[in-house]
């Protein structure tokens, strides 16, 4: 009787061995250490989700497992962060991001920049901004966070005056002192529709994001009337994620790779100027 105990005993002793070497070994290939090596970045289709797919096999052999989350818009890809349905976001700039922390609480950080999207501005009516009639309406984006922009490039051709001393990156139309051919603004259209209100020919000119602009198999380069110049542009799109992200270690190698000579070789022969790498 007390060797079959013993036999018991020792058995149950192993299969508890057993038992918890499987435990360690589940861990190891699917517990934390593994799930730090997985990031998931959501990203607009074209041309940031392009890009992560270019830099999704260079991330596999630096130990990095990426999964892309394709977004249509420009609201859901931040809320997803701070939810944190994401670990990462690439689809926005500087003055975007800071502008929606003003507005939604979020807190975010720069985890650095990727590429420059000069924007456009489309006119099936005129061959020119200096045609531009008095009284003509430009047709743009909802966020006030690209007013500055556009408003800025109209002033660098020519077309207004912005009040003197005023941040380029937060001007509003409510900063335009001179006006000489009484332009009208219509900012009430969502991004990713503008492309469409171009082929619909209203208004008198549209302006575009590249990035919709491409999407919508429009050429950001050859296109538009007018590009903006990308010379000291401060409208880098960026890897954004949330506060504290920024040191882990995934996420630096996310960074390194997207600014290493490969990818922006990449985006400057794939886009060919539509899309500038922001090492330029």
């Amino acid at each position: 009787m007390k060797k079959w105990l013993s036999a018991i005993a020792a058995s149950a002793a192993l299969v508890l061995s057993l038992t918890a070497c499987g435990a360690d070994g589940d861990k190891g290939s699917s517990g934390s250490d593994s799930e730090d090596k997985k990031i998931v970045v959501g990203a607009s289709n074209i041309p940031h989700a392009k890009i992560l797919e270019k830099a999704k096999p260079i991330l596999k052999e630096k130990g990095v497992d990426l999964e892309i989350k394709v977004f249509q818009d420009y609201i859901l890809p931040n809320k997803a962060l701070n939810d944190k349905e994401i670990d990462a976001n690439y689809f926005q700039h500087i003055p975007y991001m800071e502008l929606q922390m003003k507005e939604e609480g979020y807190k975010f950080v720069n985890a650095g920049g990727v590429h420059i999207e000069p924007i456009g501005i489309y006119s099936k009516k005129y061959k020119s901004l200096e045609e531009l009639p008095k009284g003509a309406t430009i047709i743009m984006r909802d966020s006030v966070a690209d007013h500055g922009r556009i408003l800025a490039m109209l002033q660098e051709k020519g077309l207004l005056k912005l009040k003197d001393g005023v941040d380029k990156t937060k001007a509003t139309i409510n900063d335009i002192i001179e006006n000489p051919k009484n332009l009208k603004f219509k900012a009430d259209v969502e991004a990713g529709l503008l492309p469409q209100v171009f082929k619909n020919n209203e208004g008198d000119a549209v302006v575009i994001n590249a990035n919709y602009a491409l999407d919508a198999g429009l050429d950001p380069v050859k296109d538009p009337i007018a590009v903006e110049s990308p010379k000291n542009n401060p409208y880098v799109n960026i890897i954004t994620v949330n506060k504290g992200d920024e040191d882990r270690k995934e996420i630096k190698t996310l960074v390194e790779v997207l600014q290493s000579k490969e990818i922006q070789d990449f985006i400057k022969n794939e886009y060919k100027g539509a899309v500038i790498p922001a090492a330029e």
